[in-house]
């Protein structure tokens, strides 16, 4: 079951809670990537990431909201130039290696084909980039409950998205969770949102994070071709080019002592 565009907008956009929970994910991506740390790059976004993107719009040289076609796609952002694009789950217009950071945000729980969309995501990503893969968290109230975005498709451990990304080449760098309010519209929850995920960690055995964030970096693997071959000298040549003793040349190695004196 693929996310409707139009559902997503309405949850992040118009509603209370959506607006706290894209503060809250966005507050915590810029964590791990500061704006100021993306100067000159190219920024990128897969699945409904456009909320996490905008404070990026500034100072990267390029930022691209990628939105699959089964979801849908909007313009955006508001009031400026489009930067969003309609794209294959597996087929993303962009080039090879063109990509420096990529978000990825309800990108990947609802994908009929997961392994491949992370493929794809490792494609566009060039040497030293770098992603950021935001899904459900398993063990949490937003996996289960169906008025949130968070409740469809797939939900994940942090060891089986660990896992995934590996079987797509890539390398895990850090992780980490958020989301400690409930999925609740109460005013109570919106309003002390902050506090539980300030305190989040030290509350973690009665509350359960809602996301699992891994921060992923594309492997590069050294070319391999038959018939390299590696040339390793014999000890014996190291000896080559030793000049003999004085007095000695042409002499052969098993020549009696008695038989050089008779020489001389």
């Amino acid at each position: 079951m693929h996310h409707d565009v139009m559902d997503l907008r309405a949850f992040y956009y118009n509603r209370a809670l959506g607006r706290v929970v894209q503060r809250i994910l966005r507050d915590r991506l810029t964590r791990f990537w500061p704006p100021g740390g993306t100067t000159g790059m190219t920024v990128a976004g897969y699945g409904f990431a456009a909320p996490m993107l905008r404070p990026y719009l500034t100072s990267a040289r390029r930022v691209t909201s990628l939105m699959p076609a089964p979801q849908g796609v909007m313009p955006w952002p508001a009031g400026m130039p489009n930067h969003s694009v309609l794209a294959e789950e597996t087929a993303w217009p962009l080039d090879t290696g063109a990509v420096d950071r990529l978000v990825m945000l309800h990108g990947l729980e609802t994908s009929d084909h997961p392994l491949a969309v992370l493929e794809e995501a490792r494609r566009v990503l060039g040497p030293g980039g770098r992603m950021i893969l935001i899904a459900p968290n398993r063990a949490g109230l937003w996996a289960r409950s169906d008025n949130t975005p968070f409740g469809f498709g797939r939900s994940y451990t942090t060891g089986q998205l660990e896992s995934q990304a590996r079987a797509a080449g890539f390398q895990v760098e850090r992780s980490a969770v958020a989301l400690y309010t409930p999925p609740s519209d109460r005013r109570f929850w919106l309003r002390t949102a902050d506090w539980w995920e300030r305190n989040g960690q030290r509350i973690s055995r009665f509350l359960v994070a809602g996301v699992v964030m891994i921060e992923l970096s594309r492997q590069m693997q050294l070319p391999v071709r038959p018939g390299l071959r590696v040339a390793v000298p014999s000890p014996l040549d190291l000896l080559d080019g030793i000049a003999r003793p004085a007095g000695q040349r042409g002499q052969g190695v098993g020549t009696p002592s008695s038989q050089r004196r008779t020489d001389r």
